[in-house]
């Protein structure tokens, strides 16, 4: 049996937060050893950053339920990406457990430039222009330095600053210089942001900087790439063609100019996240949950995994404990089918990443528990494509509603397998058997699955066996019971999905596990 065995303690001060006995009953404490098996299929990304720096505690969050690391890169320098990716991949060996890096591109940052003092206060009803004019502003007007939006920009357009604190109406246009009524005032001061929610912008989204650490993040041997502020599917067209297979693309739906075009931009993507927080501000914030679950259903219609992210447990930032609020939000999440749901500053910067880590696994083993969950993921499934390998993947899963079966045991080479019998949500662990070290690190990150590299098989009986064997390694099995297989045959071809088998677990595969 592969086993790991924790080498980095958990803190004694934070043991009543992490539940000692839970820990215990699934093997993971202090010097014992065990596979790494999650009892929940909804992932959780956890962001590094000051609170989470260190080796240790980066495989203690590991331990207590983090199955994807972020790195972001608005705050982390770019000669520091490779160390930090190689620290998470030493883990990785240690535990003999793939884990998925995301690498979240900054995206293009519009900022208003600076004040002759600093800083102005907007009365309500006043006039106030954004121009071209490099001159310190004041109460009247500041440099934009931005011409492609100053360009973009139309009567009854709004402009928000600083994250939504002052709103503007755009009231009259010429070149370089954009007027506007003052509807929300306050103080506006150096380099506030600008959003634009009724504006397309014509830039791309990638800009130099992303460029750069889009080409470190491939060198260093990033599995997702995250692109900020995307508009439309050229977007993320432009980060894929870059990454040419070297990691896989997840647009960011932050702005609501993406909802119009939101199928072509999945079905563009390899998967999708719901970003809450600029959203929020883009848009009214009554609107948001709704959007989320269109993105969410959409995305698992079209087979793409998608995360929900932004202020989850926003609390946990200072507290040990969550609001009732929040923990009813992160639920939802999991009970509309989300592949993953994201921690950003509650992991990266809070003073409880452990236990905010540990809270967000809990409420989605408690919700994955309720009958009600499983009656909402089949009342969304979606019919299968007219392809054999969606109907292999159907098969599959009427197999475990007929048969209460327990693992779905899928031999796949660029993943694409695993993630057809994921779309439907079986009720069934699917385990995912590749050859390919970065398919299985990809696949952390989506529903249900558990990852395992070894070799492909040689043909249909070693096929057969070998994942009778895995499936009683990884725990997921007993003798006496059965598995499903699905693979596709001749071995080795991607995309062939197109056998499904019932296999018996024995005596021999446990001897052999």
């Amino acid at each position: 049996m592969s086993a790991v065995r924790l080498t980095h303690p958990f803190p004694r001060c934070l043991w009543p937060s992490l539940n000692v006995d839970r820990l215990k009953s699934t093997g993971r404490f202090l010097g014992m050893e065990t596979t790494v098996k999650r009892s929940r299929r909804t992932k959780i990304i956890a962001t590094l950053g000051p609170a989470s720096d260190t080796p240790e505690m980066i495989e203690t969050l590991f331990r207590a339920g983090a199955d994807v690391f972020r790195l972001n890169m608005s705050h982390l320098p770019r000669e520091k990406l490779p160390e930090k990716i190689e620290v998470i991949r030493t883990i990785e060996r240690e535990l003999k457990h793939p884990i998925a890096i995301l690498v979240d591109l900054q995206g293009p940052k519009l900022r208003v430039a600076a004040f002759a003092e600093g800083a102005a206060i907007l009365e309500n009803g006043a006039t106030f222009v954004l121009d071209s004019d490099p001159t310190p502003g004041d109460v009247g007007r500041v440099f934009l330095p931005h011409p492609e939006i100053l360009s973009a920009l139309e009567p009854g357009h709004c402009v928000i600053i600083d994250d939504g604190k002052l709103r503007l109406t755009v009231t009259e246009v010429s070149e370089g210089r954009a007027v506007t009524r003052v509807e929300v005032g306050g103080r506006i001061s150096n380099r506030k942001g600008v959003s634009l929610p009724d504006t397309v912008i014509p830039v791309a989204a990638m800009t130099e900087k992303d460029r750069g650490d889009l080409d470190a993040a491939l060198a260093a041997g990033a599995d997702w790439i995250a692109v900020s502020f995307v508009q439309r599917p050229e977007d993320v067209a432009e980060v894929k063609k870059v990454a040419a297979g070297r990691a896989l693309v997840m647009a960011k739906i932050e702005k609501p100019q993406a909802l119009t075009r939101l199928e072509e931009i999945i079905e563009v993507s390899d998967g999708l996240m719901v970003a809450r927080g600029d959203l929020g501000v883009e848009m009214p914030l009554e609107q948001v949950p709704g959007v989320q679950k269109r993105i969410t259903r959409a995305s698992r219609r079209m087979g793409k995994p998608v995360v929900v992210a932004t202020q989850m447990l926003e609390s946990m930032i200072t507290a040990p404990v969550p609001t009732r609020a929040e923990v009813s939000d992160v639920a939802t999440a999991v009970y509309e089918g989300a592949d993953a749901v994201m921690l950003s500053a509650e992991s990266a910067s809070g003073s409880f990443p452990v236990e905010a880590i540990t809270m967000m696994s809990r409420i989605a083993e408690q919700v994955e528990r309720d009958a009600l969950y499983w009656t909402i993921l089949s009342a969304q499934r979606s019919e299968p494509d007219a392809t054999a390998s969606d109907a292999i993947a159907a098969a599959a899963h009427q197999m475990v509603d007929a048969l209460g079966l327990t693992a779905v045991m899928a031999w796949t080479h660029s993943g694409s397998t695993a993630l057809r019998l994921a779309r439907s949500r079986p009720n069934a662990t699917i385990i995912a058997l590749t050859p390919k070290r970065e398919t299985a690190r990809r696949l952390a990150l989506c529903w249900g699955t558990h990852p395992i590299v070894t070799k492909d098989a040689s043909d249909v009986d070693d096929m057969a066996f070998r994942a009778a064997k895995f499936a009683v390694r990884e725990r997921f099995a007993e003798i006496g019971g059965r598995i499903i297989v699905v693979a596709g045959v001749p071995f080795g071809t991607p995309g062939a999905t197109n056998l499904v088998r019932i296999a018996f677990v024995t005596r021999e595969h446990a001897a052999k596990a």
